[in-house]
């Protein structure tokens, strides 16, 4: 019999904030905001934070082993990638949702999935691949099916404002509640991918090792030099495909002790007015029309 996927399950408890100094600070700013597409990036991170490029590697790779940083990964656009997605709210047993999400979870296209304090308990986000068998309906369909959800309501994006937050390291919460300019909505078109894009992205997704390198065993797995990966990652990301490399962390055990989902009920005729002012806003870390 086949096994299950075990829930992905991060309680409060299990994130307690572990102690930063104002160097793991600094390089957690550093490493959020855009890992250099350079062959020696940790050098230049090094350069920045006025420290040894061996310091740097040391640190991140204690900051991952110690679960601050979730992964240092190249950050595709799906939607520009012609993938389709959706958030998803499912309505599950509430007295054992964790074997619905279980199920969801073993899903490679599932990136995030919360148990919430709501009639539709699981709120997930899925992805699926173009030429998909099934397609987006078809796999809903089939996780409902399994997860026997009574009910399943999808979330569709009709206008994308904020996709990406930094978390502020060195200045402190406050700063994340200062507002910025106001932002314009977001509507990437899907492009056409060649072999080559195919490859640097079955190469490069999921964890980048921590070596004065990173680039390099990518690179040599496609078969290609460093120089023309990163040129061509270069070319992905002045496409949309690629948003970035960055180190994405675990926010609370970076200190940051909650999170939340907000739904506003905004008038259909102040949304262009309301929506760009909330993404605006640095602690915001997604904003859509939906």
């Amino acid at each position: 019999m086949a096994s299950v996927a075990q829930p992905k399950v991060r309680s409060r408890k299990d994130g307690a904030a572990v102690p930063l100094d104002e160097l793991d600070k600094r390089l957690l700013n550093l490493m959020q905001g855009s890992f250099p597409l350079e062959e020696r990036p940790y050098a230049r991170v090094a350069e920045l934070a006025e420290v040894p490029e061996e310091e740097v590697m040391r640190r991140v790779q204690r900051l991952l082993d110690e679960r601050i940083i979730r992964q240092v990964t190249p950050i595709f656009d799906t939607r520009v990638l012609g993938y389709e997605s959706m958030l998803v709210a499912a309505k599950v047993d509430a007295e054992n949702p964790h074997r619905a999400a279980g199920i969801i979870n073993s899903h490679p296209g599932v990136s995030h999935n919360y148990l919430r304090n709501h009639d539709f308990n699981l709120w997930f986000t899925i992805a699926t691949e173009p030429g998909s068998k099934l397609g987006l309906q078809g796999t809903l369909d089939r996780l409902t099916e399994l997860t026997g959800a009574e009910s399943v309501r999808q979330l569709p994006t009709l206008k994308l404002f904020k996709i990406r937050m930094d978390l502020e390291m060195e200045k402190g919460t406050r700063d994340l509640a200062a507002a910025g300019v106001a932002q314009a909505p977001m509507e990437p078109d899907a492009i056409e991918l060649s072999d080559r894009d195919f490859a640097v992205i079955r190469a490069l997704q999921g964890d980048m090792p921590v070596i004065a390198e990173p680039y390099g065993p990518a690179a040599e797995e496609i078969g290609i030099t460093q120089t023309d990966l990163l040129e061509h990652l270069e070319s992905m990301r002045e496409r949309k495909a690629l948003r970035r490399v960055a180190a994405i962390l675990f926010h609370r055990r970076a200190g940051f002790s909650a999170n939340g989902m907000g739904v506003w009920n905004v008038p259909e005729e102040r949304i262009m007015e309301v929506a760009p002012l909330m993404a605006s806003f640095r602690g915001i870390s997604h904003c859509y029309q939906r």
